[in-house]
């Protein structure tokens, strides 16, 4: 039990330093405050409600895998991220990828936090409905999304280009919510009874511990 505690504070240390380290000398100051300000939001508010609400391990792992993706693109800015260019001269691609594995991963981790908010919050545990609320939710945060960039576009000018990183692709828009799609569907399907036996012994592990910590006071 002591490993699996200390397991949540380790993953927001490691982001924290690798999000302090990504503030070193960024690709664009701007563009990198855009880009992680997620992470920089959504860490603090974590740790705000982690008593009452901690979360399962696999989301906790799936969110600081996110935050790091969310941390390189800032850096480098999407369209000039290493291991993008990698892929694009391995698969012969006319553009850098890195963008379109951010929108993967912004359906695929929401759509896990989407489902453990309604699992635990909802009636909706075991119901039909849970997976199709759960992607519509994912869907709708990506069109969310695209909207703050088309406002970020209109304010900044040119200097939102960076953070669009449209690469020149008339249809990027589309892609990047077809994305978020894909990955919201890609991860119900691989992880759902995972999610559910953790959800299980992890809410079972926090109720003996919250009882534990009653009798204490």
């Amino acid at each position: 039990m002591t490993t699996s505690r200390m397991f949540p504070p380790m993953l927001a240390v490691a982001v924290f330093l690798a999000l302090a380290l990504s503030g070193l000398q960024p690709h664009d100051r701007t563009t990198w405050v855009m880009e992680t300000c997620w992470v920089m939001v959504g860490l603090p508010l974590l740790v705000v409600v982690w008593r009452r609400f901690p979360l399962s391990p696999l989301l906790c792992c799936l969110l600081a895998l996110h935050a790091l993706v969310l941390i390189v693109g800032g850096h480098y800015t999407y369209s000039e991220v290493p291991l993008g260019h990698w892929l694009q001269d391995a698969l012969d691609l006319s553009r850098n990828p890195y963008d379109r594995i951010g929108h993967l991963m912004q359906g695929f981790v929401p759509a896990i936090l989407v489902r453990e908010l309604l699992v635990r919050t909802s009636p909706l545990r075991g119901s039909a409905w849970l997976a199709p609320l759960t992607v519509c939710a994912c869907l709708a945060f990506s069109a969310f999304f695209e909207m703050i960039e088309w406002w970020s576009a209109l304010a900044g000018g040119s200097a939102a280009d960076a953070f669009l990183a449209t690469q020149g692709d008339p249809w990027d828009t589309q892609w990047d919510m077809a994305c978020a799609l894909l990955g919201a569907i890609v991860s119900l399907l691989l992880l759902s009874r995972v999610h559910d036996r953790q959800l299980a012994r992890y809410g079972t592990a926090v109720e003996a511990r919250r009882s534990t910590e009653r009798q204490t006071v």
